[in-house]
C-alpha cells in the first residue's frame, strides 16, 4: 500500500474518492443526508483564501492497476485558529480492519504536524447507544485523541404550520420592537455585510465547544461573499434572516441551506445573536422567519438536519420548543501534541 497526496482535479480519482467517503459516511447510518459529487467536486476543488483542503490517498495494486482504498483529509484554517489541523479519515467498510486507516491517521497527523499545527480535530457521528463504546471511538483513542466535545444532531419535520410559525413570531415581536427582521436569499447587501461577518465570527467563541479553546474567525466581507459564491456554484440556495438593530448593524442571523441535490433536506446552519442584544427574543424571531421563508420556498422539502452541542442550552431550548428532535451524535476528538 502507498499513500500519498490525491489530484482532485483528476476526474476519475474524485470519483473515486468520493464514492469511498459516501460509502463509509453513511455505513450504519441509513436514511441520513450526504452531499452530492456535484457539491464535494465543487467544495474541494474551488480554493478560499480562509482554508486550505489536502487529500491523502491510499492505493493498493501497481502501476495502471494501481486501486484508491481509502483517504484521508486534512483542513487548515488560514486565517484565524491557525494551530488547529481538521482531520478526517475514511476506509471503504468492506475493507476496514486492514491497517489502511491507521496508516492513513498517522499519516494526516503527520502532515499537520509538519505544517505547524498542534491540535489536531476529527468529527464523528456516533448512535447515542454507542457513545462509550463505538468502534470509532475506541479507534480514534487509541491513537492518541481524547473526547473534547460532543454535539446533538436533530431533525424537524417538515411542514411545519405556517400559523404556528406566526405564533412563534408573535410571541417574540413585543420584545424587539426596534429591531428589524429581513430575510434574503443568497446575496446580502453589501451594507449589511462588515456587521453580519462581524456576528458570524464570533459563533466559534459563544457557541460551546467542550473542551476546545477557539479564537474568533477571521473572515472578512469579500470571503463572506466567496464564500457564498462558492455554495451556489455547489447548487446550494441560501436564506439568511438577519435582525438590525437602530444603528443599522447586524445582531443575529440565521442561515439555512438548501441543495438543488437533495429533494427531502435542508440544513440549518448557524444562528447566533450578539452578546450586548441578547434577552430581546431576536434567536427566536430570526429562526422562526427564516423557516418561513425557506419552507414556502420549497413545499416538498421534508426535513431540516441541525447541530448544536448537548452544552448549548439557549439553542437547545429553541430548537425543542421548535419541534427538533434527536437523532445521533456529532462528537469531536482532539489529539494535542503541546500547549501554545
Amino acid at each position: 500500500m502507498k499513500i500519498r497526496e490525491i489530484d482532485v482535479h483528476d476526474d476519475a480519482t474524485m470519483t473515486r474518492l468520493y464514492a469511498i467517503m459516501r460509502a463509509a459516511e453513511l455505513h450504519e447510518r441509513e436514511g441520513m443526508p450526504f452531499w452530492s459529487e456535484h457539491e464535494a467536486t465543487v467544495m474541494f476543488r474551488r480554493d478560499e483564501e480562509t482554508e486550505d483542503w489536502t487529500f491523502f490517498g491510499a492505493f493498493e495494486g501497481e502501476g495502471g492497476e494501481e486501486e484508491l482504498v481509502g483517504h484521508a483529509m486534512m483542513i487548515r484554517p488560514l486565517l484565524d485558529n491557525t494551530r488547529f489541523a481538521f482531520v478526517g479519515v475514511n476506509v471503504e467498510p468492506a475493507r476496514r480492519r486492514q491497517g489502511i486507516g491507521s496508516a492513513l491517521t498517522e499519516h494526516v497527523v503527520t502532515a499537520a504536524r509538519e505544517a505547524g499545527r498542534t491540535r489536531m480535530l476529527a468529527e464523528m457521528n456516533l448512535a447515542f447507544e454507542r457513545r462509550e463504546d463505538h468502534p470509532y471511538r475506541q479507534f480514534a483513542e487509541k491513537r492518541g485523541f481524547t473526547l473534547a466535545n460532543v454535539e446533538v444532531r436533530r431533525s424537524l419535520d417538515l411542514p411545519v404550520e405556517d400559523a404556528l410559525i406566526q405564533n412563534w413570531i408573535d410571541d417574540a415581536a413585543p420584545h424587539h420592537n426596534d429591531y428589524q427582521v429581513q430575510t434574503f436569499v443568497n446575496d446580502v447587501p453589501d451594507a449589511l455585510l462588515p456587521s453580519l461577518v462581524n456576528v458570524t465570527n464570533q459563533l466559534a467563541l459563544d457557541a460551546p465547544t467542550g473542551d476546545l479553546e477557539f479564537e474568533a474567525e477571521a473572515m472578512s466581507p469579500q470571503a463572506f461573499k466567496a464564500r457564498r459564491a462558492k455554495l451556489k456554484e455547489m447548487g446550494r440556495t441560501i436564506y439568511e434572516t438577519v435582525a438590525t438593530a437602530p444603528d443599522g448593524d447586524v445582531v443575529a442571523h440565521s442561515t439555512l441551506g438548501v441543495s438543488a441535490d437533495d429533494p427531502d433536506n435542508a440544513f440549518q446552519w448557524g444562528t447566533l445573536v450578539r452578546r450586548d442584544h441578547r434577552g430581546h427574543r431576536l434567536g427566536m424571531a430570526v429562526k422562526a422567519t427564516n423557516l418561513r421563508a425557506m419552507q414556502a420556498a420549497h413545499p416538498a422539502l421534508k426535513r431540516i438536519i441541525t447541530t448544536n452541542s448537548e452544552d448549548n442550552a439557549p439553542m437547545v431550548a429553541i430548537n425543542e420548543a421548535v419541534g427538533f428532535k434527536p437523532i445521533e451524535l456529532l462528537v469531536e476528538f482532539q489529539r494535542v501534541f503541546e500547549e501554545d
